[in-house]
């Protein structure tokens, strides 16, 4: 637990260099290997797509800085296509309801179960990356990062 609590602070505290940097290698690993796979009718990058949200809402809170700071995110892992009206309107129904977000984990943890270490952890890294963009990783997000770890 300690650790995990240590790497939530390091990523707290990273400088947007650092933390631009980092989610841009990431994304140049991740979305190829996701590009293939399919679950439920979806493709893994939608699927990718909807857990992104869903770390975005699992605090329960979202405030228009989050947007603000979400939107380079969401650029750098969908290209053009994901502009600030369409992350915004698909935040707002990733909040529509707890069966939802738990569907997409479980689906998330699926695909997870199917990808190298290596590349699992690229994906935590980025979601836990993703609950740090405000500075602080709450204890709800903690407790929504660690279903990904069980």
């Amino acid at each position: 637990m300690k650790e995990f609590n240590d790497l939530c602070r390091l990523f707290e505290e990273l400088d947007s260099e650092t933390y631009s940097e980092l989610l841009n290698e990431k994304a140049a690993r991740i979305l190829p290997a996701l590009a293939g796979i399919t679950e439920d009718g979806m493709s893994g990058l939608e699927i990718f797509a909807s857990f992104i949200m869903g770390a975005i809402v699992s605090d329960n809170k979202l405030t228009e800085d989050e947007y603000v700071l979400a939107y380079p995110l969401f650029r750098s892992f969908f290209g053009e296509a994901a502009d600030y009206s369409l992350v915004k309107e698909s935040v707002k129904k990733s909040r529509s309801g707890n069966r939802e977000m738990k569907k997409q984990v479980d689906e998330m943890i699926d695909i997870l179960g199917t990808l190298s270490e290596d590349l699992k952890d690229d994906i935590v890294t980025v979601c836990l990356m993703i609950c740090a963009v405000d500075g602080k990783v709450s204890l709800s997000e903690k407790r929504w990062i660690k279903q990904l770890i069980r």
